[in-house]
């Protein structure tokens, strides 16, 4: 078992509770993380061939992809009626408006320093 403790700018309750959720789905699944591709992998991956690594899976890699993920797959957290569909939608939908699109929507600081006496 591994346990990736969430950001420390979450809230705790939900985070842990959700993975919480999220392991006991995969034990009541059966899901073997090795054959569904996300490892333990004990090699040099940078030493495969593009073909082998494209079977490694990967998390989402940004905010967007990570709320993507939430929508389209988010059955394990309505068991138990520890979240409800409409939390997890004004969640998602909040996390859009207030944090995604306000960051996206604006240079980083480092395309200023990049770019600017351009």
């Amino acid at each position: 078992m591994e346990f990736r403790p969430p950001d420390a700018t979450c809230n705790p309750y939900l985070a842990l509770a959700a993975q919480l959720m999220a392991g006991l789905d995969g034990i009541r699944r059966q899901i073997d993380p090795t054959a569904a591709g996300f490892g333990p992998i004990d090699a040099n991956i940078f030493t495969w061939t593009d073909e082998q690594r494209a079977a490694i899976q990967h998390l989402p890699g940004s905010l967007r992809e990570a709320l993507d993920a939430l929508a389209a797959d988010h059955a394990f957290l309505l068991e138990g009626e520890v979240f409800s569909e409409e939390m997890l939608a004004q969640w998602i939908a909040f996390k859009r408006e207030a944090e995604y699109y306000p960051v996206r929507n604006r240079p980083h600081p480092y395309e200023m320093q990049l770019y600017f006496d351009v």
